[in-house]
């Protein structure tokens, strides 16, 4: 569920950067759409428009769910019911602390009546996939990519919500090579979508039980950041609680309203070599003035990159100390993303 070639610059406020410069991986502006609207393929149910149909031609939305909403049509011959947008989240330096970033996954849905799903992504453009959605049993064969968002599809039928099948298309603004978890906030995309097509007129989805099923489907994944894309408020962390039906807490954490920046440090390379090339990073950094740094992950495999919380003034020459030394031996320069805390999952109106 990885999405668009990852980019480096600031977000623009709590969402991605400037709409002008986003590009699909073919590098075509998301805004370049054509005019016509596919007609509806047969055994799907065509809903009235619930504000995710026309996304794709709305001059003024942000081009990333612009393409979302556009790629559902050329992919599956109708528009989508609705888009939701989810960010990447980490974990803070303490523990039980998870935040959200301002880079977005999004996805668009349509329900069907049919019992079919049709799950594509334009960072997987050969591997789209028509499966038939069973509740029970071994799922059918699918491309690696697809499991995942299947594997949420069958939760969500189970537990009432579009066993008739669903359209659905993800994209997200970052990969894997980024370093920041691209399972979580696709999952979270997908749930949040197919809940709400599926739902009743005025309902929202229920993101406590969205997130009990997320983490009954997909006990593998890491629930605090899921937590941190369903719940997660702008300048703000989220403390997790081994108390399941404890209220969330919240504390304060933005670094851009104490003159800090918050800095995401991505090695590239053979995975063998990132743990040294991340300290070395981490050590040039400091040398410049970092105040702090550590990993958005919990070390489900190899890092491939460190947060770091920096003075704004010292940016640029961390970034120059970082990159002198790695250019100066030969190796690839890290990545830097700029980071800022960001709210939760929410519907693209």
């Amino acid at each position: 569920m990885t999405g668009a070639v990852g980019r480096v610059g600031p977000p623009t406020g709590k969402r991605p950067p400037s709409a002008a410069a986003r590009r699909d991986p073919a590098g075509a502006s998301a805004a370049a759409v054509p005019p016509e609207r596919p007609t509806a393929s047969a055994g799907a149910t065509v809903t009235a428009d619930r504000s995710g149909g026309d996304l794709a031609r709305r001059a003024t939305a942000d081009p990333l769910f612009r393409l979302v909403a556009y790629a559902l049509e050329a992919a599956h011959g109708r528009p989508p019911a609705a888009v939701w947008s989810a960010p990447y989240a980490f974990h803070l330096g303490s523990p039980g602390l998870v935040a959200a970033a301002g880079w977005p996954t999004a996805a668009a849905a349509a329900p069907r009546t049919d019992g079919l799903v049709r799950l594509s992504s334009l960072g997987h453009p050969a591997d789209g996939c028509d499966l038939p959605l069973t509740l029970s049993g071994p799922p059918p064969a699918a491309p690696a990519w697809a499991a995942r968002p299947y594997a949420v599809l069958r939760a969500l039928a189970r537990a009432g919500y579009g066993a008739g099948g669903t359209d659905l298309h993800v994209q997200g603004s970052l990969t894997g090579a980024a370093g920041l978890a691209t399972a979580e906030p696709a999952e979270c995309a997908v749930a949040l979508a197919v809940a709400d097509v599926h739902a009743g007129a005025g309902e929202r989805p229920d993101r406590e039980q969205l997130a009990r099923l997320l983490a009954g489907a997909l006990p593998d994944g890491d629930d605090g950041l899921r937590r941190a894309v369903l719940f997660a408020r702008s300048g703000r962390a989220l403390l997790l609680s081994a108390e399941p039906r404890q209220r969330q807490r919240y504390v304060a954490f933005d670094p851009a309203a104490s003159g800090a920046r918050l800095v995401l440090v991505a090695v590239r390379g053979e995975a063998a070599d990132r743990p040294r090339e991340l300290a070395r990073a981490v050590a040039c950094a400091r040398r410049a003035g970092a105040l702090s740094a550590w990993p958005p992950g919990q070390g489900r495999e190899p890092g491939r990159s460190v947060l770091v919380l920096l003075p704004e003034a010292r940016l640029a020459a961390v970034r120059a100390a970082v990159t002198e030394d790695f250019r100066g031996r030969g190796r690839p320069v890290p990545r830097f993303l700029n980071i800022a805390v960001a709210g939760a999952a929410r519907r693209e109106e």
